[in-house]
């Protein structure tokens, strides 16, 4: 996985006013002072409050990545546990990128504790060992629900409940043509170019360290697709209060339709339903 220093805060520059040039010679007619307004300074005030309430929201931000040829089932699981592993480590959930934070800590569980730490450390390494358990778990986990079903969208939701999380990520593979081993990119390739993407487009600038938190991870499959770990949330819809990152995945170029099985296997997402894991996802810090 790509991996490198968290993002940092870009401090936005200063606002100016719009200023209207005049020409010389031209004559300005003075501006009317608040007193001489017919209007009363309490309607003006609630004149700027609806203002204000009819602004349009904010629109959530969206990354889309389009790959040049077909993508394998196995991919799109890859690009679902890279990403997961990203968000953790962008959100101080994990000290290290998860690659070394795995190196480092097993490393140390193999050669055996030869020399005596102080008990905040021995915690903090039995944290790391409960945390990179889980984290496996949840990618085998993944694995095999991406080989029983087709998985056209993922989330990641930290902080507060499924229902009102404080951040969410949304991975949208609806728009994959997949493709089997012969026919499909590399793996590799599809990874560097969808991170490529996401720090291009800077999505993880501002963030800010928060304290250890659960992480739940939910996705979408046929209804009878058979999976016994993720359980089913039939009435789940999706928040759409709160800070959300779309990152929407497709493929374009010179692709062999008749290779996609999601092309023809479903021409509607109507029997495909939500399933949660069945645990958080607990971060730590050192």
């Amino acid at each position: 996985m790509p991996c490198g220093a968290r993002g940092h805060s870009n401090p936005s520059g200063p606002l100016y006013a719009d200023r209207e040039v005049v020409a010389p010679g031209a004559v300005v007619a003075p501006v009317p002072t608040r007193a001489a307004s017919s209007v009363s300074p309490a309607l003006e005030r609630g004149g700027e409050m609806r203002a204000r309430q009819s602004s349009p929201p904010v629109a959530s931000p969206s990354v889309s990545v389009a790959f040049p040829g077909a993508v394998s089932r196995e991919s799109c699981c890859r690009f679902a546990c890279e990403l997961l592993k990203h968000v953790l480590y962008q959100w101080h959930q994990l000290p290290l990128p998860y690659e070394q934070l795995a190196r480092f800590c097993w490393r140390a569980v193999r050669d055996g504790d030869v020399i005596k730490k102080p008990p905040s450390m021995d915690l903090a390494s039995k944290k790391c060992q409960q945390v990179l358990t889980e984290l496996e778990e949840m990618f085998q986990r993944l694995e095999i629900m991406f080989s029983l079903t087709l998985v056209p969208r993922v989330l990641i939701l930290l902080g507060g409940n499924v229902m009102s999380p404080k951040e969410l990520y949304e991975l949208s593979l609806e728009g994959i043509c997949e493709g089997g081993a012969e026919e499909s990119l590399r793996t590799a390739s599809c990874v560097r170019k969808l991170f490529h993407s996401l720090f291009v487009a800077d999505v993880f600038s501002e963030l800010k360290a928060l304290p250890a938190m659960g992480t739940v991870v939910m996705l979408q499959g046929h209804r009878d697709c058979g999976v016994d770990w993720f359980r089913p949330k039939l009435n789940y819809k999706v928040p759409t209060r709160g800070r959300k990152l779309a990152v929407n995945l497709s493929c374009d170029g010179d692709i062999n339709r008749s290779a996609s099985a999601s092309q023809h296997v479903t021409s509607t997402w109507e029997d495909y339903v939500w399933f949660q894991a069945p645990a958080a996802l607990k971060g730590f810090h050192e």
